[in-house]
């Protein structure tokens, strides 16, 4: 399958002078198209308080709608209704915000984060579920990982059949309640987009300082901190291992969107 690397989310947060993206997947199969993660969408510019709230103060997204993947899709000459499925990691806004331009496209996800997600428990879930997200009544498929099969030293997990073979749901939760992994066979390699695992490839590879505006801000919305301090230990020990056939990115991390686009150029 091929597999584009776009970024559907500037953001610039306080003292991360490199600043943030959403990378988003776009996935080429013989089912159609595939979104990894939807990234900020048109309707985010036109109501950033009730398509983002409070963060936005915090992160700072430029919503910029020629970043839309809707946008993106189309000016690399897809026509949109072929995206039919979309494949989060969790329900954060800055990953769904491109699912209201998708509405006839299935919504993948664990069924822990689609719990959680309809109910919220404390400040945080609160801050982060937003309702505007749903109110386009997106065609949700949830998927139970636990008792799933191992994937590269991951316990629970489970290739997404229903959409095409090559396409892995990985539980990873700790960011928040039912976050997931997903990993995408390119052909030559697989791509394992980490989601939110870790913010700063500093955080796994330890060459490049970690801006503390990030790590604070991590640790801040962590559903569970224990498991995201697990998380980056057991994918510090795979980029350490650095198998050749893998490409590791994350949600937001620009220099990992930038070798994978540097990676994919013919």
């Amino acid at each position: 399958m091929k597999v584009h690397h776009l970024n559907c989310g500037t953001m610039r947060p306080w003292r991360a002078p490199d600043g943030l993206v959403c990378h988003v997947l776009l996935v080429e199969t013989d089912n159609g198209l595939v979104l990894i993660d939807s990234g900020l969408g048109l309707k985010d510019a036109a109501d950033p308080a009730g398509r983002f709230g409070t963060a936005r103060f915090y992160v700072r997204p430029a919503f910029d709608t020629t970043e839309a993947a809707i946008r993106q899709v189309t000016a690399l000459g897809y026509d949109p209704q072929d995206v039919r499925h979309i494949v989060l990691t969790h329900f954060d806004a800055d990953h769904t915000g491109g699912l209201a331009d998708f509405p006839w496209a299935r919504v993948h996800l664990t069924t822990t984060e689609n719990r959680a997600a309809l109910h919220p428990e404390g400040a945080v879930e609160r801050g982060r579920y937003l309702a505007s997200h749903r109110a386009h009544d997106p065609l949700i498929v949830p998927h139970t990982l636990k008792g799933g099969e191992p994937w590269r030293g991951f316990p629970n997990a489970k290739e997404l059949t229903d959409i095409t073979a090559g396409i892995v749901m990985i539980s990873l939760p700790g960011h928040s309640r039912g976050h997931a992994a997903i990993a995408v066979d390119a052909g030559t390699h697989w791509v394992l987009h980490a989601g939110d695992c870790f913010y700063h490839h500093g955080q796994i590879d330890g060459t490049d300082q970690v801006p503390k505006s990030l790590t604070t801000m991590e640790r801040v919305i962590a559903s569970d901190w224990s498991k995201v301090e697990g998380n980056h230990r057991r994918l510090t020990q795979l980029c350490a291992e650095n198998p050749p056939d893998l490409l590791l990115v994350n949600a937001h991390d620009p220099t990992l969107l930038y070798r994978a686009q540097n990676r994919s150029t013919p």
